[in-house]
């Protein structure tokens, strides 16, 4: 029996969708355990790219079964064009996909006060897509969850009544136009048609497999430092990208848990407003970008760049309980002369012992950078330890003993063969 959680170590996008794709085929199921279509998981075989929203990464093994846990929210359109998008490209999902009947879904009236929120003086830059609040809505205790899509009665009631109070406030407070009911209705009832095969209880499902022996790897969304406990707050998601999100969302319990893997991009970026210490505003954080291809595989929107921040990683570490990483993107730093790393944070010239997560401390929060000789190389064809320069060599061996992990893959690229085993 193993059960793995696959974590985002820093602010996401660290390249989670490659690496559960390469694991994948060393488990029996994949779990994707919070977040919703926020997610953009890249996965690049030969030529082709796929990008999941909510399906788990793991879909692209023939032999492996994916399940959409209680704790995603699940954004109907997105869900159905992921599936049309599988079908059009001959990966069969039929008995491989299956979504939990307790999770929450994101409604039209989520996507547009979403919209409307970002619009306004307290924005956050989130990519709109209804997440929060739909989850307003789920801990408000008047959330639409898949099961409520099997009693159609229910469900029209329960629809009617979060209109009326929707509508309520798009009319005088926003000054929009009421959304029609019976056309979310019938929507609702469509998706439900589409939908109803896949749809089980999925901790009973995963807590059987489990007894059963089956592997079980569990995929988040997000990164830790967007998690709405630990993270940056209040420039974060809306659930909890932690380790401790994955019992929660999938119903496993944490005492079945086995292993806990961290994805650790090796610079660092973000995307929307926030804090962020070790931004770089000069050509190196174009560079990084540029050479990086750092937009979101969601919104498009170019990531903020910066420098490897060791601190914060370390205390990442700490809180998800991560001893083994994968280190990804390496080949990105072989175009710079020098690389610099963040061991530290200073404030009126006092060194902080822990990472703080108020935005008015990491406002006021200095880097301290130690500075290491780049390889001024291209790594991406490197397919073993001994392939990469000494340059790189003393890199890993640097920021893995200042956050405290062992490196167990590299990624020098996006295509599945251009990864290294430790």
């Amino acid at each position: 029996m193993s059960v793995s959680i696959v974590v985002g170590s820093q602010w996401g996008d660290e390249g989670k969708g490659k690496i559960v794709d390469l694991l994948s085929s060393k488990f029996d199921i994949v779990a994707r355990y919070q977040g919703g279509a926020n997610a953009g998981h890249t996965i690049q075989i030969g030529d082709k790219k796929y990008i999941f929203h909510l399906i788990p990464s793991g879909i692209l093994h023939e032999n492996v079964i994916c399940v959409i846990g209680n704790g995603v929210v699940i954004e109907p359109q997105a869900l159905l064009d992921e599936i049309d998008m599988l079908e059009k490209n001959g990966i069969n999902i039929e008995g491989r996909l299956f979504i939990s009947h307790n999770a929450h879904l994101i409604m039209p009236y989520h996507k547009l006060l979403d919209s409307i929120n970002e619009k306004g003086t307290q924005k956050i830059g989130t990519t709109g897509r209804g997440i929060g609040p739909s989850y307003i809505d789920k801990y408000a205790r008047r959330g639409i969850r898949i099961a409520d899509l099997l009693n159609k009665e229910t469900l029209k009631e329960k629809i009617r009544k979060n209109l009326e109070e929707k509508n309520n406030l798009l009319t005088k407070m926003y000054d929009r136009d009421e959304l029609d009911v019976e056309a979310i209705i019938d929507e609702c009832i469509k998706f439900d048609e589409r939908i109803d095969k896949y749809i089980t209880d999925t901790s009973a499902y995963l807590n059987d497999a489990i007894i059963n022996k089956k592997s079980v790897l569990l995929e988040g969304a997000q990164g830790a430092l967007l998690d709405v406990d630990h993270g940056t707050y209040p420039y974060v998601t809306s659930s909890n990208p932690t380790s401790g999100g994955a019992c929660t969302g999938t119903g496993i319990p944490p005492t079945k848990i086995s292993e806990i893997i961290g994805i650790v991009k090796a610079y660092t970026t973000r995307v929307g407003l926030g804090p962020f210490p070790t931004e770089l505003f000069d050509e190196d954080g174009e560079k990084l970008g540029r050479i990086g291809a750092e937009f979101g595989a969601t919104t498009g929107r170019p990531r903020r760049c910066g420098w490897f921040d060791a601190f914060l990683v370390n205390y990442s570490r700490k809180i998800n309980g991560i001893e083994r990483v994968v280190i990804t993107k390496l080949d990105v730093l072989g175009y710079f002369d020098e690389i610099k790393v963040c061991t530290g944070y200073e404030i009126n010239g006092k060194k902080l012992k822990y990472f703080p997560t108020s935005e008015a401390e990491l406002n006021a929060a200095k880097p301290i950078y130690e500075t290491m000789k780049g390889w001024k190389q291209d790594i991406s064809n490197a397919r073993s330890y001994d392939e990469l320069p000494q340059e790189a060599k003393e890199y890993l061996t640097f920021i893995s003993e200042k956050c405290g992990f062992e490196i167990k893959y590299i990624s020098v690229g996006p295509k599945r063969s251009q990864t290294i085993e430790l």
